[in-house]
């Protein structure tokens, strides 16, 4: 079994049932709702454009003609339409050397670098926090993916519980304590000049506010999570 590079989910979820028939387990999904849940992945491009997406600050952001998101230039972020609280979000991501980015989950939208939780894409550029980790919180400091691969990235955030998965390894299973971010937009990062990260078939999958009911949905996606569907 290998073995999570950080982690924290031995503590106490801040999102613990307030009574006791919330705390009762939950009751399994009927196939309906199995069936539903997995169509529930949202493709937040359309494969052409930037549309819906909004860019802040000085980087360069196209979509080139197979459909890839390519970031370039100094630091500048895409932020989603839209705001999520519980979700899982997906991407397939390709950094070059000493590139430097990351996924955004819960972020207010601003310039410089916003406030939210970040998911680091970052394999071998100085920064010491490697790809996975939950950046300021949770690090992570092996090099999970070589330059100028492609690899998937998985997050997803229950309440104050955060979960990223690379590629097919759980690296990061953090619970926040201090619930600081609770709900935002999405965000995709271009960190500095130099720096070229590329992303496609970005997905997000938006979660119930039910706890149980979130992770039982999520599990069918990671199955690593499917024991804090049975958490009181």
């Amino acid at each position: 079994m290998i073995a999570l590079l950080c982690a924290s989910a031995t503590l106490a979820p801040a999102f613990a049932a307030d009574n006791d028939n919330d705390n009762k387990a939950p009751k399994p999904l009927t196939p309906k709702q199995i069936k539903k849940a997995q169509k529930g992945w949202v493709r937040l491009f359309d494969g052409k454009t930037l549309s819906g997406w909004e860019a802040v600050d000085q980087g360069r952001w196209s979509v080139n003609p197979e459909g890839v998101i390519i970031g370039e230039g100094p630091v500048g972020h895409l932020f989603s339409p839209n705001q999520y609280t519980n979700l899982e979000f997906k991407a397939e991501v390709k950094l070059n050397h000493s590139g430097n980015s990351g996924m955004y989950i819960r972020t207010a939208k601003g310039h410089g670098f916003p406030a939210g939780y970040e998911t680091q894409v970052e394999n071998t550029s100085p920064d010491p926090q490697r790809t996975g980790s939950l950046y300021g919180f949770c690090k992570v400091g092996e090099q999970l993916v070589q330059d100028d691969t492609w690899w998937t990235q998985h997050v997803i955030a229950v309440g104050n519980h955060i979960v990223v998965k690379i590629n097919d390894r759980v690296v990061v299973d953090y619970i926040d304590t201090k619930n600081t971010y609770k709900s935002g937009y999405l965000a995709l990062q271009q960190h500095n000049e130099g720096s070229v990260v590329m992303y496609k078939n970005v997905m997000v999958k938006p979660l119930p506010d039910d706890p149980a009911k979130a992770w039982k949905i999520a599990g069918l996606d990671m199955p690593e999570v499917q024991k804090y569907a049975k958490q009181k």
